[in-house]
């Protein structure tokens, strides 16, 4: 039987996220107008005093809460032990696997949200990327889905002379975008993120290719080097 990830022990809620669930309908009832980034900021202050209030009431509960979070964490632990003892290799794999995948995914996700926050510009469009986002409202169609189906399907009916107006928008904004990246580049080397450049990146990759091809062929050389030694010994047997 195949184990889901959703079958290992969750991790329990550290002591903040304690206090911040427990404490969230109390402090909604009393700021209903706060949207909810502002409630949960204001309960983090609120959490943030605990440890500095001289109150005894106050440095219990946050005792509480602590001591709350350290026996969940054991009964945790001894869970997780149980969970990957009933595995099969098979199945310890595959979980690894998955997690793999989450973690990149989530790397992933990280990684285009810093560009986002530090202004990176944004890839230029194609001839068919702006005769949809120009025609999109108007189209037919019940989904989305089906919606872009009917502009693909009408994009490709189109002339040549009908396509140009779209393909030379196209061509202007590969032209904003080389500008836009180049004077970007420039400000993340001066930030000190020359990781982020193109120049970089490509630098990298070039040299991760090398590197296996530095390793593929050295394990093809020690392969024939191998074969090599045993060809003589097989040779000084039969003369023996």
């Amino acid at each position: 039987r195949g184990i889901s990830s959703d079958e290992r022990p969750k991790r329990p809620l550290t002591a903040y996220f304690r206090f911040l669930k427990e404490n969230h309908s109390a402090f909604r009832q009393k700021n209903p107008e706060m949207s909810n980034m502002e409630l949960v900021k204001k309960i983090a202050g609120a959490w943030k005093e605990l440890p500095a209030s001289q109150k005894q009431a106050s440095l219990y509960l946050c005792f509480v809460y602590e001591e709350a979070t350290k026996i969940d964490l054991q009964r945790y632990g001894e869970q997780l032990a149980a969970y990957k003892a009933q595995l099969t290799p098979a199945q310890a794999a595959a979980l690894k696997e998955e997690k793999r995948k989450r973690l990149a995914k989530r790397r992933s996700f990280r990684a285009k949200r810093e560009l986002t926050v530090l202004g990176k510009p944004k890839r230029p469009r194609s001839g068919f990327n702006i005769f949809v986002s120009e025609n999109f409202q108007e189209s037919e169609g019940v989904s989305p889905a089906a919606k872009l189906k009917k502009l693909f399907d009408t994009w490709q009916k189109l002339s040549s002379s009908q396509k140009q107006p779209y393909l030379q928008l196209a061509e202007d904004d590969k032209v904003r975008y080389k500008n836009e990246m180049k004077s970007w580049e420039a400000k993340m080397v001066e930030l000190g993120r020359e990781d982020l450049t193109r120049a970089r990146k490509q630098r990298s990759k070039k040299k991760t290719a090398e590197t296996k091809k530095g390793e593929k062929k050295g394990g093809t050389t020690a392969k024939a080097s191998s074969h090599k030694n045993k060809a003589k010994l097989k040779l000084k047997k039969s003369e023996e």
